[in-house]
């Protein structure tokens, strides 16, 4: 994981010393604890069909916002109040990523559900949290998209 961003990198090396399943669990409970709902500023109810994560059980949606720095924002929803895992992936990947450049956001694998969640989660929710990892993917390089465009016109 030496290519992804460094935060993340870091967070995922403090979750491979984590060997206890329980303590991993509370780990990762804790930081779904910490879920802060996207702010109404940057989306309300009914949030548009463009920001749903796909195959998400817990109907996750997400949004990057672009800082001044060109770094982004990440925000989510989490429509399903039992969704454990994707209000802790959100709370992981907003901690992690925010604060980012696109670029960098991009390279992220989604295989770092597995790498958090090790084998605890259905395949399923595995399929919902790997794809919460490709959205914010997919946001980021659309943010470069965009960044590009404005830069060719300038």
């Amino acid at each position: 994981m030496r290519d992804c961003p460094e935060r993340l990198r870091e967070f995922l090396e403090t979750m491979a010393m984590v060997s206890d399943e329980s303590e991993r669990a509370s780990f990762l409970i804790s930081y779904a604890d910490r879920f802060k709902e996207v702010p109404p500023d940057i989306a309300r109810r009914p949030f548009a069909e463009d920001h749903r994560v796909p195959f998400c059980e817990s109907d996750a949606f997400a949004w990057a916002v672009p800082n001044p720095d060109g770094s982004l924002k990440f925000y989510f929803a989490v429509e399903n109040p039992s969704g454990v895992s994707a209000k802790a992936l959100a709370v992981i990947l907003d901690k992690t990523l925010s604060g980012t450049r696109p670029e960098e956001v991009a390279t992220v694998s989604p295989d770092i559900v597995e790498k958090i969640f090790r084998q605890n989660i259905s395949m399923g929710k595995g399929m919902g949290l790997m794809s919460m990892v490709q959205t914010v993917k997919r946001l980021a390089l659309r943010a470069c998209s965009q960044s590009s465009l404005l830069q060719d016109l300038a």
